[in-house]
């Protein structure tokens, strides 16, 4: 892990980075020595204020304020849901929804049968994620995710829900890893050496977000560039897992990302 984070912007107010992956938002609870955002941001940019979180396997964009005034403008913000969370995320299976973007609008709530997860529940709070298309593979399809809740794990969980989980994610979808030679035949590795995973974390990426500064009040968005491991896994789904196009069918190639 380098120790200088991928600035996209700061002032005398915000921070804004692309958080790398695997990477905590904040201290861990119980190992408060494991490396996290917010104490590298402090010790390159002085005091900071985590205000929001993502998953230490998401990578992706991360603001946070320098001073208790602005942490407490952004704070309501995303409480008001006035804050644009867009979302990269390479999904399982064969998109066979036609609304586009397709709403997903099912409630949350803490899955009491496993520790630290969500579930889908009538019974929880009201979630809603916005799926569209980029572009489809063999077997997965990347698509963008426009978030109007903040529930932990929303995306996931959703994405679950629909038929289509993350196409690496150890918790909620089938695989924890991705192998070039599941997808590339007559894939060889060096002698008396074992393949190694191409990408061993969720596909799950944040990629963009949009919010007034909580000084100046001027609309601000970023986008952060997708991480190496992320590009190298599309691009050889590009290349060994392409769906190859027909008369009949009308496949999505080469979205912006």
């Amino acid at each position: 892990m380098k120790n200088k984070l991928q600035e996209l912007y700061v002032d005398a107010d915000i921070i804004v980075v692309n958080k790398p992956a695997p990477l905590l938002s904040i201290p861990d609870r119980f190992d408060q020595s494991l490396p996290n955002l917010r104490d590298m941001m402090r010790m390159q940019y002085g005091e900071a204020f985590v205000v929001h979180r993502l998953d230490r396997e998401t990578s992706g964009v991360v603001v946070a304020a320098r001073n208790q005034q602005a942490q407490t403008n952004l704070q309501e913000q995303f409480g008001s849901r006035s804050v644009e969370k867009v979302y990269y995320a390479l999904l399982e299976g064969t998109p066979h929804f036609e609304d586009d973007p397709l709403i997903v609008d099912i409630p949350i709530e803490i899955d009491p049968r496993h520790l630290g997860l969500m579930r889908a529940s009538v019974s929880g709070k009201p979630s809603r994620t916005d799926f569209s298309i980029v572009e489809q593979f063999k077997h997965a399809f990347l698509a963008t995710c426009v978030l109007h809740s903040g529930r932990q794990h929303q995306i996931r969980v959703h994405a679950k829900a629909i038929g289509h989980p993350l196409f690496i994610d150890s918790q909620y979808g089938n695989r924890s890893e991705f192998m070039v030679s599941s997808v590339k035949r007559r894939f060889n590795v060096a002698k008396n050496e074992d393949e190694r995973p191409l990408m061993s974390r969720q596909t799950l990426h944040a990629h963009r977000i949009a919010f007034d500064h909580p000084t100046t009040g001027e609309r601000l968005a970023f986008e952060a560039p997708l991480q190496k491991d992320f590009k190298a896994l599309c691009q050889v789904l590009r290349k060994y897992a392409a769906v190859v196009q027909t008369d009949s069918s009308s496949v999505r190639r080469g979205g912006r990302w």
